[in-house]
């Protein structure tokens, strides 16, 4: 974008009552089509495992179509969850990736285990090695081998290695790191400022990150009005209330479902520290607060999630943000 601050793209591949999890997964690819022409710089795609609600437990194989329906968008995860997985495999998966679009991906890591224990306990890497050796395997595999093992193929240009997080414990090891940093605002909406500053204060630079890269994702639902905005929003909110509660097992409640429910007082409570942290609401009033949030935190990078379920509205939300951004 040529003015204001860059904007890209967070997707967990959501699945609403009525749709398939092939439905979910092409609309992702239908949406990054639409957001490539609204001037988004990435499209990451998240990792999760046993949750039928959220269709991304293998970031690696759906970039593969979202690269090949786009041209200018670099695309990759948010993130992928290192200790579910061998760095061998995460290397050889995502130098498939970079072989095939050179310059065009990234590899953005997580701590996290994004599942059950259950399914924890049936992932990963056997030797159970900790997030440092194996960041360290993983970066040794596109630097010309590690231990004498080589992950083929090997790119002409070796994806980009980003860390995810949501505290700033993470944000200083991605610092310490020389690593880009994105903090998770949408899934702790607090801390951002703090999260950001401490990574900006660790940061060592590296070959081929000379400066800090500091971002965060947050969580944006933008209409025409202010109560439809909420009413597309709100269906997440309860369809993460009835996961952890009388469905865990389900897919996400239509917009219709949720506006016939009666949120009781626990449910209000928590449907409030989910939504008034984010940026949920009109144009009118969306612009000045993301505007006050970007001067706090100082990101060089927005990463926008939008959880609806009504997808034409799903693409005119990015595309409202894209203008707002535009104007920052």
């Amino acid at each position: 974008m040529a003015e204001g601050i860059a904007i890209s793209v967070h997707d967990t591949v959501p699945v609403w009552r009525g749709d398939t999890p092939g439905d979910a997964l092409r609309r992702s690819v239908d949406l990054a089509k639409a957001v490539e022409g609204f001037g988004y710089r990435r499209y990451w795609v998240a990792e999760h495992h046993s949750t039928p609600a959220l269709a991304t437990s293998s970031p690696a194989v759906l970039a593969g179509p979202v690269l090949a329906a786009t041209r200018t968008l670099t695309v990759g995860s948010g993130a992928v969850l290192l200790a579910n997985h061998s760095a061998l495999a995460v290397a050889e998966q995502f130098g498939v990736l970079a072989s095939l679009f050179p310059g065009r991906v990234d590899l953005g890591l997580g701590r996290a285990t994004g599942g059950s224990p259950a399914s924890a306990a049936r992932l990963g890497d056997p030797r159970r090695q900790g997030f440092d050796a194996q960041l360290e395997e993983l970066r040794g595999y596109f630097d010309g081998g590690h231990q004498g093992v080589r992950a083929v193929p090997e790119p002409e240009t070796p994806p980009r290695f980003w860390l995810v997080g949501s505290s700033v414990a993470s944000a200083v090891h991605a610092g310490r790191a020389g690593l880009p940093y994105v903090y998770a605002h949408a899934i702790v909406g607090a801390g951002a400022p703090e999260a950001l500053a401490a990574y900006r204060d660790a940061f060592r630079a590296v070959p081929g990150q000379p400066v800090p890269h500091a971002c965060v994702a947050v969580i944006a639902v933008v209409n025409d009005s202010d109560e439809r905005a909420h009413r597309l929003a709100n269906a997440f909110v309860h369809g993460q209330i009835r996961m952890r509660t009388v469905d865990p097992q389900g897919v996400l409640p239509t917009e219709e479902e949720t506006a016939a429910h009666t949120f009781g007082p626990a449910e209000q409570t928590f449907l409030r520290s989910r939504i008034d942290p984010q940026f949920v609401g009109s144009p009118e009033r969306i612009t000045p607060r993301l505007g006050e949030f970007v001067a706090a935190t100082r990101a060089d990078e927005l990463f926008v999630l939008t959880q609806v379920p009504d997808h034409e509205a799903r693409i005119r939300s990015y595309e409202l943000v894209a203008k707002i951004a535009a104007s920052l």
